[in-house]
């Protein structure tokens, strides 16, 4: 029977050689299509969000945003409009992990071996914004790996996933509160080591997987898992916009947008250079912030005031405090800047009875502060 069947087949008939070659130029068409995203600089309000946001673009060791609100409040626009202004990384050309040519510690196997061959070309590209799908499969997330291919070819047989894309970029995850289990804990473990690893009947490979996660929410839906949420350094709520200027502002920008994008984005260059000027300059300030003993002092009485499990959150406090200082041109963290901090890093963190619903208050913080300042 084997016989037949590939006796039969010997080429392919020339009728279809011309529906073939159409159907290929429609998907080179295709391919060329451009994805044009809203400027991040167009979106009206949510100055908390968009603060948020760039202050992970400026210091990613920060440890990411969760912005939960409604349906509808541009959450999803402003993560994906934040490529747009993304400063540019080197990388090593042709890596499918994003490796850092200057940090060869951190190299993947397959920059190992261009590098002992001398065939190792850097080149720079944009940080990218990689969506995780709420209904993505564990191979698609973590890789995959055959295990027969393995055993006979070693690490060749190793398919990358989204942890892979994403590795010195932005993973969106949007619904994150609708993740299965197996991502939440890949995502875990991806986040406590910066390495992603996968086994397999025996086999294991591993990967740099050091990324900013950045999750959106509507708490309508369901509460994220606390493991994942606590992992997660800062947190903004977003609701709609009451002003009524502002509300008609939003609509006439959508409806410019959607006529014609590209004439839209050209009236927002210069905000968005301006933008990306200023976290460009904010990132080689940021090194030279300093956080004074008087600064930590004021910070281990918020956390304390706030009854704040363990000394996650006065990390976080003083990372992002640093990063705003920076952000706004500053090489000393001012009481402003912990307080811009801590109104993102305490909500999520505060330790609550049972039946009790936590309660966060902007006043109770600015006393807190108040009374440390001399």
């Amino acid at each position: 029977m084997s016989s037949s069947i590939t006796g039969t087949i010997k080429e392919v008939p020339k009728t279809v050689e011309g529906p073939s070659q159409y159907l290929e130029e429609i998907s080179r068409k295709a391919t060329r299509t451009e994805r044009v995203l809203y400027p991040i600089a167009a979106i009206v309000g949510q100055e908390k969000m968009l603060r948020a946001l760039i202050l992970n673009t400026i210091n990613p060791s920060i440890g990411g945003v969760l912005i939960r609100g409604q349906k509808g409040t541009a959450k999803s626009t402003a993560v994906r409009g934040l490529a747009e202004i993304l400063p540019d990384i080197e990388v090593v050309e042709g890596c499918k992990f994003n490796c850092d040519p200057g940090d060869q510690e951190k190299f993947c196997w397959e920059c190992i071996e261009k590098k002992r061959k001398g065939t190792l070309r850097v080149i720079k590209r944009q940080k990218k914004v990689v969506d995780l799908p709420v209904g993505a499969t564990e191979d698609r997330v973590v890789g995959s790996l055959d295990i027969e291919k393995a055993v006979r070819q070693g690490v060749q047989a190793f398919d990358p996933g989204i942890l892979a894309q994403a590795n010195r970029g932005i993973l969106y995850v949007d619904e994150i509160n609708l993740l299965d289990d197996f991502v939440v804990d890949a995502l875990l473990d991806a986040a406590a080591m910066s390495v992603n690893t996968v086994e397999r009947e025996g086999v294991s490979v591993s990967h740099p997987a050091d990324f900013i996660i950045v999750g959106s929410m509507n708490p309508e839906e369901g509460e994220l898992r606390p493991q994942l949420l606590d992992r997660i350094a800062l947190q903004v709520e977003v609701t709609g916009i009451y002003d009524v200027e502002q509300r008609i502002e939003i609509v006439e920008r959508r409806n410019r947008f959607n006529d014609d994008p590209k004439q839209f984005i050209r009236e927002f260059e210069a905000e968005q250079d301006k933008l990306r000027s200023k976290i460009i300059k904010a990132m080689q300030l940021l090194p030279r912030v300093s956080t004074t003993r008087e600064n930590l002092r004021t910070i281990a009485e918020i956390c304390i005031a706030f009854n704040v499990d363990g000394h996650r959150a006065d990390i976080m406090i003083e990372r992002a405090a640093r990063t705003n200082a920076a952000y706004e041109g500053r090489e000393r963290i001012t009481n402003d800047d912990i307080i811009e901090a801590s109104e993102m890093v305490l909500p999520h963190r505060m330790r609550k009875k049972p039946f009790e619903e936590e309660e966060f208050s902007v006043d109770q913080l600015r006393a807190v502060v108040d009374g440390k300042v001399r």
